[in-house]
């Protein structure tokens, strides 16, 4: 298979290549990290406005978020660009990713105004509170109640592994608002500003990377939400979590390419690699950029296929949770520690390659479970591809 692209793309690639020349802040080449996934430094604040102005932050958003309305080809090859460069469009990236998509498609007018942009113009930065102890990839199972009284909604429950919550200051919060309705159907979201009284943010280290908090716990106690940041219809969040999601795994399997491809070339050192497993890893990294591509070009004639996508999610993330034990493998016991390293392996910042391998293959269980599970993966797969029952 060869990609190529018509003149109008490859136009649209040199247009967005002229304007990385001119503008890119040296900031951005020397990979400065931030302390979380919702915590922008003042230079990425201004590098995140630059490109809103320019239309260059999310490109298939219309002018006034944005974008330029370009088509999914076109994304690719932005992507592809800054992919090469190993620079981001914005460091907050489930706010102007998944938040904002879910606001531009179920929110209302005013809702635009006052969160989706000043979120995509850094003024403000956004979280995503689906995941519950008991309920990480089952949103079905969430048991966050949030009860009407009045103009508001009274909000109480936990919610787990919500990256970057304590530096967000808006959370895109799932809760249960009718108790006896069947589990899909009585889910509401609510924005919930996260110093509103009766927030509290407790950050934890992961054990890839113990200095830079991006987890964390969030306990909801009595938290008074107005009803006007209730977003779409009441009883309505599962098809805004549906579209959330697909949100997030849009041209994912991009990132778990390049994150193959890197893992690749650092396999180079380690003389012990398994010469079968090490061809398995370089064909599933072919197979997952072929079968990618064949969904951009399906995606591209108009006949995408949302269930499609867990096949490369899967995929991806599996591949390269593979590569790296089979690094580790390789590695022994120096896989454990490497004195040379300075920091802490950060999965979002993949292109920071300072830990050991033991990090790094921990670090890749974020990925077979943020934007759903492999375990929910394979059920889409069986049900919506393959016409299994349900078991």
């Amino acid at each position: 298979m060869e990609l190529t692209f018509g003149a109008e793309v490859e136009s649209f690639r040199a247009d967005f290549v002229a304007f990385l020349d001119e503008h890119l802040p040296d900031e951005a080449a020397a990979a400065e990290r931030s302390r979380s996934t919702a915590h922008l430094p003042e230079w990425a604040r201004k590098w995140q406005r630059l490109l809103f102005d320019h239309g260059w932050l999310l490109p298939a958003n219309p002018p006034e978020f944005g974008g330029r309305n370009a088509g999914i080809l076109q994304l690719y090859v932005y992507r592809e660009e800054l992919s090469r460069r190993r620079i981001y469009h914005s460091f907050n990236p489930q706010g102007v990713g998944t938040v904002v998509a879910s606001l531009l498609t179920f929110g209302t007018d005013e809702q635009k105004r006052r969160w989706a942009v000043p979120i995509l113009r850094a003024e403000m930065t956004a979280s995503l509170g689906m995941s519950e102890p008991g309920a990480g990839s089952d949103l079905a199972g969430l048991r966050s109640r949030a009860v009407p009284e009045g103009d508001h909604f009274v909000v109480n429950g936990h919610k787990l592994w919500t990256s970057g919550a304590h530096d967000a200051d808006v959370l895109l919060t799932f809760v249960r608002t009718d108790p006896d309705a069947p589990k899909h159907r009585g889910i509401s979201v609510l924005l919930i500003p996260r110093d509103a009284p009766g927030v509290l943010c407790r950050p934890f280290p992961a054990v890839y990377d113990r200095d830079n908090l991006d987890f964390n716990e969030v306990f909801l106690t009595d938290v008074r939400v107005p009803a006007e940041n209730l977003v779409g219809p009441l009883h309505g969040g599962w098809q805004v979590a549906n579209g959330s999601l697909m949100h997030e795994r849009t041209l994912m399997w991009m990132a778990f390419a390049d994150r193959l491809r890197d893992l690749l070339e650092d396999f180079r050192p380690l003389r012990a690699v398994d010469r079968d497993r090490y061809a398995t890893i370089a064909m599933d990294t072919q197979a997952l950029r072929l079968l990618g591509s064949a969904a951009l070009a399906r995606e591209a004639r108009g006949e995408g296929n949302g269930a499609g996508m867990s096949v490369l999610k899967l995929l991806g993330s599996e591949a390269e949770q593979n590569a790296a034990r089979c690094a580790l493998d390789a590695a022994g016991l120096d896989g454990l520690v490497d004195p040379t390293m300075t920091a802490p392996y950060n999965p979002y910042r993949p292109e920071v390659f300072t830990a050991g391998w033991f990090a790094r293959y921990i670090g890749t269980f974020a990925g077979t479970t943020a934007g759903g599970t492999s375990e929910i993966q394979r059920n889409i797969i069986a049900e919506r591809l393959l016409g299994l029952p349900r078991s």
